[in-house]
């Protein structure tokens, strides 16, 4: 399992991908809470991504729900880049 904290100045959201299903939004908030959930990503070295529009699109998604069709493309396009920065292959 992986997971992914997507984040602006205001909002940060967290995702989770089993490598079978869409990646459920797992933690979203803003202000205090969307620096909380940053916190905890840090300390567990879960990769952050500085993607202010798709962190906005992705608050919309209702906690606990996989993300829909049409941000498959955005989402799996950052975490290939970011696998492909840190020199790692995504768990099969």
């Amino acid at each position: 399992m992986s997971g992914r904290t997507f984040y602006n100045a205001d909002i940060a959201v967290a995702l989770k991908y089993d490598g079978k299903n869409a990646p459920k939004v797992t933690a979203k908030g803003e202000g205090f809470t969307a620096q909380q959930i940053l916190a905890i990503a840090e300390k567990h070295d879960i990769p952050l991504q500085n993607q202010p529009e798709l962190a906005r699109i992705l608050a919309q998604v209702p906690l606990g729900d996989e993300i829909p069709e049409q941000l498959y493309v955005a989402v799996a396009e950052v975490i290939a880049f970011a696998y492909l920065i840190a020199g790692k292959t995504p768990d099969l």
